[in-house]
């Protein structure tokens, strides 16, 4: 065991102390050029594309450190900021996240965390707005999208802007009615991502579903991630993504509420990537069309990767996911 008590602020300000197991956290995650020694996690850092390690995280207080980083901000930070990247979330998600998980507070009725916690059907997640004039000061282009296969087409529909003080592309993330809900800011030097202060949970969105509820669309893939979203879109699929691997009833909801009757699943080539895969048909199978598209491991670990490699997924067989597959769970 390694707790370590921490300190959360959480949405009403009130600070609380939590004992938290840094290791068995930083566990939950595949590290490249991974030691673990008694005190601390050395490893290639996960905010770049790297094999030699040169990050660590201290064991006595979470704190990490990245010997690599040209960024100020990146160099060195709190274990709730680093745990924050790596769920692919919100600060203030990852907060709720501890909180729940170590006994801080009772779990929120209105947030999809780990736990699953219960819901009340009275208690619908208040939908956060942002004024869209955020996205006023970011109207420039950086040429980083479209050397991933992104075509400025799509760049347009989705708004994709440029943060100049910060060298990163911002991607809007839209309520379904449209208003502006949180923005994700990518350095186009590395992996290192953020998003707006006071933002509206991602656990709650799902990318690209405004389209979907505005244009009245019924047929609809999904992935993890809006690089890959976007990839599809620009070969003529339309796509939504859930963000990282955690597939909420809030995204749920949002699905069944709209347009969409067949919705395709293109996964990741790796453990998540298979259970975010089960979640879906898990909460979906009977309520729509589900069907499952391979990416073929040869090209690549996700679609972006794959379709930059050759692989046309607008040539992709699909299959129906059938009641026999549901039993098992073996999807192939």
């Amino acid at each position: 065991m390694s707790d370590v008590v921490i300190t959360l602020r959480g949405h009403s300000g009130i600070e609380t102390h939590l004992s938290v197991d840094i290791r068995s956290e930083l566990e939950e995650f595949l590290w490249t050029s991974a030691t673990w020694t008694s005190d601390k996690l050395i490893a290639a850092s996960p905010f770049r594309h790297e094999r030699h390690p040169s990050f660590a995280v201290i064991y006595e207080h979470g704190g990490w450190r990245d010997y690599g980083a040209t960024d100020p901000r990146w160099q060195s930070g709190s274990f709730i900021r680093l745990l924050s990247f790596l769920r692919q979330e919100t600060y203030e998600e990852t907060e709720d996240y501890l909180a729940v998980k170590y006994g801080a507070r009772p779990p929120d009725p209105t947030a999809e965390i780990t736990l699953s916690p219960i819901r009340l059907p009275e208690d619908k997640p208040r939908i956060v707005r942002i004024g869209n004039g955020l996205l006023d000061g970011y109207n420039f282009r950086s040429p980083y999208l479209a050397g991933r296969g992104i075509a400025e087409s799509v760049q347009q529909l989705m708004r994709i802007g440029y943060d100049r003080q910060w060298r990163a592309i911002t991607i809007p993330w839209f309520n379904a009615d449209g208003s502006l809900g949180n923005v994700k800011y990518r350095k186009v030097a590395d992996k290192t991502f953020w998003y707006a202060k006071g933002g509206r949970p991602i656990r709650e969105m799902l990318y690209g579903i405004n389209v979907a509820y505005e244009r009245r669309i019924k047929r609809a893939a999904i992935v993890e991630a809006e690089i890959d979203a976007l990839t599809l879109m620009s070969r003529g699929i339309f796509a939504v993504a859930t963000g990282g691997t955690a597939f909420t009833k809030s995204k749920s909801e949002l699905l069944l509420r709209s347009p969409i009757e067949e919705l395709t699943l293109y996964r990741d080539n790796d453990g998540p990537g298979r259970a975010w895969r089960n979640a879906i048909v898990a909460e979906l199978y009977g309520k729509m069309d589900v069907r499952l598209a391979a990416v073929p491991r040869r090209y690549g670990k996700d679609v972006n990767e794959a379709a930059n490699a050759g692989w046309n997924p607008v040539l992709a067989r699909t299959k129906r996911v059938e009641m026999r597959r549901m039993v098992s769970f073996n999807i192939g």
